[in-house]
This record gives structure tokens, sequence and C-alpha cells, in this order.
């Protein structure tokens, strides 16, 4: 049994759906990839690129695979058609994307190496050329270059007098031969003295506020305590779900299966041909919802998914109609089991045909 590389995140889920489908077929039927490009006539490279979700395979490869694996030639091609289409949308989307970034960049090396360029824009927005660079201002020739207010303390005591600045003493004058006076810096230790052991009681008087908190938080809450439990399943629940997944259940009755995450690992549990058309029931386990999906179909037919009531009650049922691309699908119903979903279509001309039970 080959074993396969995980499929590329940003796969369409309908794209993914079909390249789960021809991984599937080649397990079932026991063929490894060389079999399978003797089989079909395409090279092995082509089909480790198709199973592997980094191309779409051509239609006559499609149709090669299901003739070789003994697989329902039409409703593989109605998957191919649907994954076909999603495939075409996200390349549109990644061709107008990188055109965007191309011209984008191509725009800014033009302005950055263009003077005439910066000039233009600069008008546009209201700014002088040349305004935003940066000015060299010379300093002031009266202006030191360095700082004086340390300096000059330190010159008056070397020379031997008092600076012009310094308060007259009341005993006497300072003679050559005296001791410096101590500097007028020398605070600055005591100040920075008094704002640590300032700083040290302000963080003491926080971590005893702290704590008397959480004593009171852990006696006084008692009863309180006793209900929080009750929330917890929910969070939990809620948390288990995987990645780009919305919904569970309940929550998801309503929803679009494809908004919600629920499409990506969806599979079809019950499907049938009504004239062109093709209705199956689409049966997500992560989500535990149902619904139907029609393809192939002409535009105004409904399409509907159906669940019995539970413990007897009235069923329940969600309806969609097919526009002008020939597809639609219903929202999602939350349902317990697979096969307790059916898939309804109604066609323009009152013809009307309902899938058979499903598999659990």
């Amino acid at each position: 049994m080959p074993r396969w590389r995980d499929l590329p995140e940003e796969l369409d889920p309908r794209v993914r759906e079909f390249t789960a489908r021809l991984r599937t077929l080649v397990e079932r039927s026991g063929l490894s990839v060389v079999a399978v490009a003797d089989r079909t006539g395409y090279s092995k490279r082509s089909w480790e690129r198709y199973l592997n979700g980094r191309l779409l395979p051509p239609r006559g490869a499609v149709a090669a695979l299901a003739e070789a694996t003994g697989a329902d030639v039409h409703h593989l091609s109605t998957l191919w058609e649907l994954a076909e289409r999603a495939w075409s949308r996200s390349e549109l989307r990644h061709d107008v994307t990188m055109e965007a970034t191309s011209v984008a960049q191509a725009r800014a090396a033009v302005e950055r190496f263009d003077p005439a360029a910066q000039a233009v824009d600069a008008r546009k927005n209201g700014r002088s050329p040349g305004k935003d660079r940066p000015r060299v201002e010379p300093p002031e020739p009266e202006q030191p270059l360095v700082a004086t207010a340390p300096v000059l303390p330190a010159r008056a005591a070397s020379a031997g007098r008092a600076p012009d600045s310094a308060e007259p003493s009341p005993a006497s004058s300072p003679s050559p031969t005296s001791p410096p006076s101590s500097p007028p810096s020398s605070p600055g230790p005591r100040g920075r003295k008094r704002v640590a052991l300032f700083a040290g009681g302000l963080v003491g008087a926080l971590l005893l506020v702290a704590g008397a908190v959480v004593l009171i938080d852990a006696g006084g809450d008692g009863e309180k305590r006793g209900e929080r439990p009750t929330t917890a399943p929910a969070t939990s629940a809620r948390q288990q779900l995987p990645e780009g997944v919305k919904c569970a259940g309940q929550d998801c009755t309503g929803q679009d299966p494809q908004a919600m995450g629920c499409g990506t690992s969806a599979t079809t549990t019950a499907d049938v041909t009504v004239g062109t058309a093709y209705v199956e029931v689409r049966y997500s386990k992560t989500c535990e919802a149902a619904w139907a999906r029609i393809a192939r179909a002409n535009p105004g037919d409904v399409i509907q998914v159906e669940v019995p009531g539970a413990n007897g009650g009235a069923d329940r049922s969600r309806s969609g109609r097919v526009g002008a691309d020939g597809d639609a699908y219903t929202k999602m119903i939350s349902v317990d089991s697979a096969a307790r979903a059916t898939a309804c279509a109604t066609l323009g001309g009152g013809t009307r045909a309902c899938t058979a039970p499903g598999r659990g």
C-alpha cells in the first residue's frame, strides 16, 4: 500500500475530497503507482503529482484510472468536474495576487532608483521634494560640544578657585592650598539610594497585597468554586475541535458546511442519480452533521436533506436551490449517525428521487 504525503493545507476542500477519492481507489485495487502508470498510460511522475494534490489530473487520466480499478466512471467524472471548477477558481485568485505583487514591487523599484519619480510622488502627497530628507544642522559656535555641567567644578577645583555661579561662602574665600570642596554631584548617590529604597518598599507592599488577595480567594470562595466545573466540559470540548472546524453537534444545525470547516473531512455516505443530476449525502464525523449536495443539475432544481425526528418527533430538513452553475448544497443538520440522513432532489419537471439509507 503506498504511503501518501500530507496534502497541501491551501488545497480547496473539493480538490482535497477528489484527491482522497483517487487515493482510496488506488489503495483498494492493491496497485502501486508504477502499476497505475502502466495501466493508464500516464507517467509515474504525473500520478505522484496527481495523488499528492500538486496537480489536477486531466479527465482522460481519471477515466483510465476508473477503468483500471473498476470504479464508477460517471461518479468519478462528477467529482472531477467539481474539483476542476474549484481548481480553476484557486488558480485565478493566485494569478491576480501574483500580478498585484509584481506591480507593487516594480513600482517600488522605480521610485527607489528614479529621483524624478520620487519628486512626482512627493508632490502628489502634498510634500516638497527632499522635505523628508534628514538635514544636519551645524552647532552654534557659542555652544560647547560637550556637556559643561560636570566639567566646570573639576576645572574650578584644579585652578584653585570656585566657579562664578557658586554662592559666596560666609566664612572666608578658599585659598589655593585649601583642599577642594566636594563636587556638586555628590548628592547623586544618596538620591539614587533613596529612590532604590523607595522602589524596594513599593515592591514589598505590592507583594503583600498580592499575597492577601490570593489567601482571600483561596479561603473565601468555597461556594463559588463548586459551581465552576459546570463550564469546564464545554470549554474543553470546544478546544478539542481540529484546526479550522468551527462547530460540532447542535451548533452546526443551520450552518454552512464550507464556512464552518466541516467539508474538509466529510465523506459521501449515500448517492443516487436522477436524470443527469448526481445527488449525495455528505456526512462529517468531526462536526456530527450531515447535508445534501447535487451536481450537474438544472437551475431551479431543489436539493433537500432529511433526518427523522428524535423519539418519534417531526422530521427535520434543510433545502437548497440550484443556481446557474448547476451545483448546490444545503445547510447542515446535526445527526448522530450518517445512516439517518437522506438526500432528495426535486427536478424542474416534477421528478423526485431520494437516496437509500446510508452507511452508518
